[in-house]
């Protein structure tokens, strides 16, 4: 545990031992458990820190809601990297890890060598957009508080976009790693870090500079649209489309997940 003001991150850190740091961004529902697998693999060639995010995990918020959204989340992780003493690193996140992601490498350029994004977006473009989304998000976190956790878990993953991950021999762990987090601070996350309430990044993509590799699945339409208009409109930006996974490759995918990384960074 590192104790920053209104925050106490809980993360992972393998050793050093002179590698280049990555730092892994779980996506929502999620935590630093998610790359319990996948580390052992990664920390052969990396140090890896992996960080339960506001709202997730063992990480705790103290003080409003309001730290829990993008811009505050963004600044404690760059205070946590300060922290662990760590100038630069590289930097990896998924869906809602990876929105964050995308977020910190735009606004603090000066810390992240290369980015790699998997199923990640650059938020909504338009006020419309994301005045609704914001709505549904609200809806979605008021049956977190109120509802059974396992019927919001049945629910979100009845979505097509996990149609893949729920016919994998993974699907079970996933599952119940969920059931692990907190429904209170998880909501909390959903209104803050939602997509209906973050910063639209869509007009800042043609000044990005740092090489981003963006990981799609084969079976992600909808992500692989959005992740192709990203390489259009950011030249450092370029799309991966992994085999045999849908929106969440680390877990369907892991072997071909670890190598297309570390093609793309070494």
């Amino acid at each position: 545990m590192i104790y920053l003001k209104n925050y106490q991150f809980s993360y992972s850190l393998t050793e050093k031992n002179n590698k280049q740091v990555i730092l892994l961004l779980h996506g929502f529902m999620g935590s630093s458990n998610d790359f319990i697998e996948i580390i052992p693999r990664l920390s052969k060639r990396f140090c890896c820190l992996a960080v339960d995010l506001p709202g997730h995990g063992k990480t705790r918020v103290f003080g409003s809601e309001e730290y829990y959204n993008m811009p505050n989340t963004a600044i404690a992780l760059i205070g946590l990297l300060d922290n662990l003493k760590i100038e630069k690193c590289y930097l990896f996140g998924y869906s809602m890890g990876g929105r964050l992601a995308l977020y910190l490498a735009i606004n603090f350029p000066t810390r992240f060598e290369q980015i790699i994004l998997e199923s990640a977006s650059p938020g909504l473009k338009s006020k419309v957009e994301r005045s609704l989304r914001y709505e549904s998000d609200l809806k979605l976190a008021y049956k977190l508080e109120n509802s059974k956790y396992e019927n919001f878990l049945s629910n979100w993953y009845s979505q097509p976009l996990f149609e893949s991950l729920r016919q994998h021999n993974n699907f079970e762990k996933v599952r119940k790693r969920r059931l692990e987090n907190n429904t209170l601070e998880l909501a909390k996350s959903l209104r803050n870090l939602g997509i209906g309430n973050q910063p639209s990044l869509w007009d800042k993509l043609s000044y990005h500079q740092i090489p981003t590799l963006l990981m799609v699945g084969d079976s992600d339409n909808k992500f692989q649209a959005i992740n192709t208009e990203i390489a259009e409109l950011c030249q450092v930006a370029k799309v991966k489309i992994i085999p045999e996974s849908g929106h969440n490759i680390h877990c369907e995918n892991p072997r071909e997940w670890i190598e297309t990384l570390i093609n793309f960074l070494v």
